[in-house]
C-alpha cells in the first residue's frame, strides 16, 4: 500500500521536472528552442537540354525535303541546301526513300525506260508485246525501287551515314562538279563527318545482285550485277550534277525572261 502513493509522487516530480527545463528562460532572457528543425536547403538543379528543339528543326527540314522538285516535275526528295542540316531518324530515311521511290515521275521513267528497252529488244527472254513490255516495266520500276530503298534507307541506317546530297549552290563550276560527282562515292555521316559512300557502293551492288531473280537467265550474273551497279552510281552522279545545277539555270533563265526591255528613243 506504501508503495503506490510513492510511485505517483515520483511520475508528479518526474513531469514537472519536464515542465520546468522545457519553460526556463535561456541566460540571455529568450526561450531556448531544444533540437531546432535543420533549414532545409533548396538547390536549383540544371537539367539537361530537351531535345526537342533539335527534333522540331529535323521535322521541319523533312516537310520541305519531300516536297522539292526539279523543274517543278522530277522528285528531289533525298537532298538539302542546309549544310549544317541535322541528321534524319531512321524512320525518317525510310520515309525520304519510300517517298522517292514511290512518287508518279518514277511510274512514268519506268514506263519509258521499258518502252525504250522494248524497242531495242533488251532482255530478249521478256519477248515482245503487252506481256514482254509488262516484264520490262516491273523489271524497270523494280531496279529503282530497291536501288532507293536500299542505298538511301536500309544501308545508311545499318551504316549511319546521310543519304542526303548536301548542295553546294556557291563556289566555282569546276569546284561544284567536281564536288557532284564525288558524292556517288563520298558522303557525310550521323555524327558530321565524311568518308566512303559504303551506302550508295553497297546499295548499288545489292540491287544489282536482287535483279538476278527477276531478269532472263541470259541476263544475269556476277558480270551484269557490277554492270548494274556501275550504271546506279553513274545516275546517281547525273542526279547530283542536276540537283546542283539546275536551280542555277532556272534562276538565270527567270531573270533574263523578266528583264525589263529598255527602248532607245527615236533619232530626230
Amino acid at each position: 500500500m506504501v508503495l503506490l502513493p510513492a510511485l505517483a509522487m515520483l511520475s508528479v516530480c518526474r513531469a514537472a521536472g519536464q515542465t520546468a527545463a522545457e519553460t526556463a528562460p535561456s541566460a540571455g532572457g529568450d526561450s531556448q528552442i531544444v533540437n531546432p528543425p535543420p533549414r532545409e536547403v533548396q538547390t536549383q538543379q540544371t537539367l539537361p537540354e530537351a531535345p526537342e528543339p533539335k527534333r522540331a528543326m529535323t521535322e521541319e527540314e523533312l516537310k520541305q525535303e519531300e516536297h522539292q522538285r526539279l523543274l517543278g516535275i522530277i522528285p528531289n526528295f533525298i537532298s538539302t541546301n542546309d549544310p549544317n542540316a541535322p541528321p534524319l531518324t531512321p524512320k525518317q530515311k525510310v520515309h525520304l526513300a519510300f517517298r522517292a521511290a514511290t512518287d508518279p515521275f518514277v511510274f512514268v521513267a519506268a514506263g519509258l525506260d521499258a518502252a525504250k528497252s522494248q524497242a531495242s529488244d533488251d532482255f530478249k527472254g521478256y519477248g515482245q508485246g503487252a506481256q514482254g513490255y509488262a516484264k520490262r516495266y516491273a523489271a524497270a520500276y523494280t531496279d529503282s525501287f530497291s536501288s532507293t530503298m536500299l542505298a538511301s534507307a536500309i544501308f545508311p541506317i545499318l551504316l549511319h551515314e546521310d543519304p542526303r546530297y548536301f548542295r553546294k549552290g556557291t563556289g566555282s563550276i569546276t569546284r561544284r562538279f567536281l564536288y557532284s560527282v564525288s558524292t556517288a562515292f563520298w558522303s557525310r555521316r550521323d555524327d558530321g563527318s565524311w568518308g566512303p559512300n559504303y551506302s550508295n557502293i553497297m546499295g548499288n551492288l545489292a540491287a544489282g545482285g536482287l535483279a538476278n531473280l527477276y531478269y532472263p537467265p541470259s541476263d544475269r550474273g556476277a558480270a551484269l550485277t557490277f554492270e548494274r551497279a556501275f550504271t546506279d552510281a553513274a545516275e546517281s552522279s547525273i542526279g547530283s550534277l542536276l540537283i546542283e545545277f539546275l536551280p542555277d539555270i532556272a534562276k538565270h533563265l527567270h531573270k533574263k525572261k523578266n528583264k525589263p526591255v529598255t527602248t532607245e528613243p527615236a533619232a530626230q
